[in-house]
């Protein structure tokens, strides 16, 4: 029944159709646009101060464009888009000799999107500056990744930063409910089945343009499927056949690409295995290289269960090269074979705290002077130094080990390993006492 062309001809995206033209349409995001907020503000046509300019932070799909140019259009300023994807020093000065040439014609001051700002290098965000600062441009500047870490200080204390949150449901519904009823999105036309509004808002992940192109992506997969004119119905199969990959809320290279490996590694470490299958799962359905996944495991395996379970670096290891041998997507197994040995293990964090407490002393300066038993005696010359003299070779003692005294003197009878308790550790602990009382000469340790 679909006409040449699909369901929605040569029209633009139904993502682009619904977007909204004022802040009364905006969806979710209602901790914003309160009376009197900044955006509020921004976009009254009475007020003609040049204004605030602001930072949108947030994920995907959730509104940062779509207020920007909201913004522009309600308030009666001209609308300049960059993207930092594309955009440089010199696309910069332009704009801002742009808006100069505005604000010098008596216009209030433009405001200017900058999508992906922390795209834009340290260089690249100097350029801005001068044009904030002075008032030539409102800059509406929007990013994915935390601006503390992405936009430079000057920049971020001139602007109000802004959080955007994902859409909940009820949002997402609104969003889908609109975009089945209005003229400017799909008129009543078509029809979505309880299952299939389910699968839609469970694989939008809150985002609103995710939602709407899959919602328009099913709704062609019916329409092909319909059998008379005007009975477009979308079911969970559309829907599925439409997307067969749930679309997962993940950035490779922003916020989320750290956020879930951090849920990975501490779910691991807090040894609930079914968590850490979930988040290993996004990642593997979202592309990440599974050779960092990998490598965070050894770590892992190396830092928070330690002598705990000694094999555990040894799975981790054999993981790490199981997938560099065999690649994806069969190496997901390995990877998951070595999330649940170490998410099972026993843990301690013994090696790990051993070795920053030694760090931290040589960074001190508490080193001091080798004893000389220890001290390289194969030299000419070094015997008459007295390096080696006073040596016991363990080997030769009953026991094969000494009384000697090996750390230098400023640090002797320091403790930078402590064993647990807990998995294979807990069997050193009590050799680790027995050994101590023999090199540190003192009363073995009551059984």
């Amino acid at each position: 029944m679909a006409a040449e062309g699909g369901l929605f001809g040569a029209r633009a995206p139904l993502a682009a159709q619904m977007r909204p033209t004022s802040l009364d349409e905006v969806i979710g995001q209602e901790h914003l646009l309160q009376p009197g907020s900044p955006l509020r503000t921004l976009a009254d046509p009475s007020n003609d101060a040049p204004g605030t300019s602001v930072i949108l932070w947030g994920p995907p799909g959730v509104g940062k464009t779509t207020l920007a140019k909201v913004i522009a259009r309600s308030s009666g300023r001209q609308f300049m888009e960059l993207s930092a994807v594309t955009a440089g020093v010199k696309d910069v000065r332009e704009v801002m000799d742009h808006a100069r040439r505005i604000t010098d014609m008596g216009e209030k001051t433009p405001v200017l999107f900058l999508d992906e700002i922390h795209r834009f290098s340290r260089a690249q965000q100097d350029a801005l500056l001068p044009g904030v600062e002075n008032g030539l441009v409102v800059l509406v500047a929007a990013t994915t990744e935390n601006p503390s870490f992405s936009v430079i200080g000057p920049l971020l204390s001139r602007s109000v930063l802004l959080t955007l949150k994902g859409l909940n449901t009820d949002s997402l519904n609104a969003v889908l409910e609109r975009a089945l009823t209005d003229p400017r999105g799909l008129g009543g036309k078509v029809a979505v089945e309880e299952d299939a509004r389910e699968a839609l808002l469970r694989r939008s992940g809150g985002d609103a343009r995710r939602i709407l192109t899959a919602l328009e992506a099913a709704s062609s997969v019916a329409a092909s499927r319909a059998e008379k004119e005007g009975a477009v119905v979308v079911s969970a199969d559309d829907v599925a056949e439409a997307l067969n990959i749930a679309l997962v809320a993940y950035d490779r290279d922003g916020d989320q690409h750290y956020d879930v490996i951090s849920a990975f590694i501490k779910s691991v470490r807090g040894s609930d295995v079914d968590a850490a299958m979930h988040y290993l799962a996004r990642m593997v359905e979202a592309g990440e290289d599974p050779r960092f996944i990998a490598r965070r495991l050894v770590i892992l395996a190396s830092e928070d269960i330690g002598l705990a379970d000694p094999q555990a670096l040894v799975v981790a290891m054999a993981a790490a090269d199981a997938v560099s041998f065999i690649g994806m997507p069969e190496g997901r197994i390995p990877l998951a074979e070595a999330t649940a040995y170490l998410a099972l293990a026993p843990k301690s964090n013994a090696s790990y705290v051993a070795i920053n407490r030694a760090i931290s002393d040589v960074r001190e300066g508490k080193a001091g002077p080798i004893p000389p038993a220890l001290r390289d005696a194969h030299y000419p010359g070094a015997k008459q130094l007295g390096h080696g003299k006073g040596y016991v070779y363990s080997h030769d003692e009953p026991r094969g080990v000494n009384r000697a005294d090996y750390l230098p003197e400023s640090l002797r009878g320091t403790r930078y390993y402590q064993p647990t308790n807990r998995g294979a550790e807990a069997d050193l602990g009590p050799r680790y006492e027995v050994l101590r009382s023999i090199i540190d000469g003192t009363p073995p340790p009551e059984k």
